[in-house]
């Protein structure tokens, strides 16, 4: 189909409310809850629930910050637009980069993880079925942002009835009504008490499990697709709380009171091994289905968060200029399939060098969530003085205890990145992320140099 100049056509609005809302939960709820809740457990014991409250606390304080600019001045691409309205084309241009490049790495590691998932039960080489996934995944993105929100309305549904399924066994099983339940609540405090490692393993799981949330901002960058941008982002903002509380928190409060904490089960497939407790048949099977939703929920995520950080990087010059072309549909094809191409490097990597190249890949993104945080939060606080200045009346969606609250965020999401320089499992990360950061702030000069554009400044 012809593609027609972005002057004359932008992006579609084929995003519902419904579709809005799947968006909040498929991020707030990835293949993280369901297989890296083990490492948080081993961690925190069944304090692991105080982890997973203060994380989602703090993550829901950032979107909230996020939502009161998103209301106020819905944007493609609204991460990085915010901060370039308020700290400046340069932050504008290293936040941009970056998220797209943490999703771009994240579509090539989700379609690892699907392959190792569908090679239990196809007899290929897991690297064609990864291809497969790609091909497939890209094809949903392209055909239409329609396609893409019912794509992960549906996936998202899935992921929350699993997990209702699960919440009501588990009740039912701790309650002593399920058969051959002896009920009661006594692994919690039976195996070394609630905090078998100290008030300190609290605060170091809370650093594992903030990026567990990672992707609950994807409403607010597909708010520009939607038909009432504000009233969506506010509603799926505002629901995020109890989200977190009924499908983390209250998840993994029934796995640590099913099984003791430091079951080896539990580590390493804690709600496998919560369900053969409970005597679910053919619970295994039953998660790998699950977890390969969650998967491919995040891979779909992840091309179109991707494709649409490129679509707005290119219209404000900071990427080629031929990648802001769409087509009839509103979609930005040369920016999904770029970014389609790009993970397939990450893909190669996992294959071909899996110790070393792809390692330092998956270790670079393991920080860049908490850079962006930190970059939203700083933004908020700088447009939301100039919001009260120059047109008060835009601030339907407000943030909590302006400008207090925020700031106590920002120094908690410090405190995050001091604690993974203090953590030996989690420097790494750090370091290669920061490596990152370093690289695409570097970026920027020879961008406003060398750009057949001047940068675009944003405004309010």
């Amino acid at each position: 189909m012809p593609e027609t100049p972005p002057a004359t056509r932008g992006l579609q609005t084929g995003l519902r409310r419904r579709h809005m809302t799947m968006l909040a939960i498929g991020g707030a709820v990835g293949a993280g809850l369901f297989v890296g809740s083990g490492a948080v457990i081993r961690t925190a014991g069944p304090a692991a629930v105080l982890s997973y409250a203060a994380a989602g606390l703090l993550v829901l304080c950032v979107l909230r910050a996020l939502g009161e600019m998103v209301v106020a001045r819905p944007v493609a691409g609204s991460l990085a637009e915010y901060a370039r309205m308020a700290l400046g084309p340069g932050a504008g241009f290293t936040i941009g980069w970056l998220y797209w490049y943490l999703y771009v790495i994240l579509v090539g590691a989700e379609a690892v993880a699907g392959a190792a998932i569908l090679a239990t039960w196809i007899d290929l080489p897991q690297w064609i079925l990864a291809a497969a996934l790609l091909v497939v995944m890209t094809a949903i993105n392209l055909v239409s942002v329609r396609s893409f929100g019912e794509f992960e309305f549906w996936f998202a549904s899935i992921k929350v009835a699993a997990i209702l399924v699960f919440l009501l066994l588990g009740v039912l099983y701790v309650l002593g009504l399920w058969p051959d339940s002896t009920g009661g609540l006594g692994n919690l405090t039976g195996h070394g008490g609630l905090l078998p490692n100290g008030l300190t393993s609290v605060f170091s799981a809370i650093v594992i499990v903030m990026f567990a949330f990672g992707g609950t901002e994807i409403v607010t960058i597909a708010a520009a697709e939607s038909k009432e941008p504000g009233r969506a982002v506010a509603k799926a903002t505002s629901n995020v709380l109890w989200r977190v509380g009924l499908f983390y928190v209250g998840s993994i409060l029934l796995v640590v009171a099913i099984l003791p904490w430091n079951d080896a089960k539990v580590l390493t497939s804690p709600f496998v091994s919560a369900l053969d407790r409970i005597g679910v048949p053919a619970a295994g099977t039953v998660m790998q289905v699950v977890i390969l939703t969650a998967v491919l929920s995040v891979l779909n995520s992840a091309i179109y968060v991707s494709s649409r950080m490129l679509y707005v990087l290119t219209r404000d010059g900071d990427a080629p200029a031929g990648l802001v072309a769409l087509n009839g549909r509103g979609v930005p094809v040369r920016a999904v399939l770029l970014g389609t191409v790009a993970a397939w490097g990450a893909v190669v990597a996992s294959y071909a060098s899996p110790d070393a190249v792809f390692k330092f890949l998956m270790n670079s993104i393991g920080a860049i969530l908490a850079f962006v945080y930190l970059a939203v939060l700083l933004s908020q606080l700088r447009l939301r003085a100039r919001l009260e200045r120059e047109d008060p009346a835009a601030l339907t969606y407000r943030m909590w205890g302006y400008p207090y609250l925020t700031l106590l965020v920002i120094a908690a999401l410090l405190a995050v990145l001091v604690s993974m320089a203090l953590m030996a499992d989690q420097r790494s990360q750090l370091v290669a992320s920061v490596v990152s950061l370093l690289v695409v702030a570097a970026m920027y000069p020879l961008r406003k140099r060398f750009g057949r554009t001047p940068p675009v400044t944003g405004g309010v």
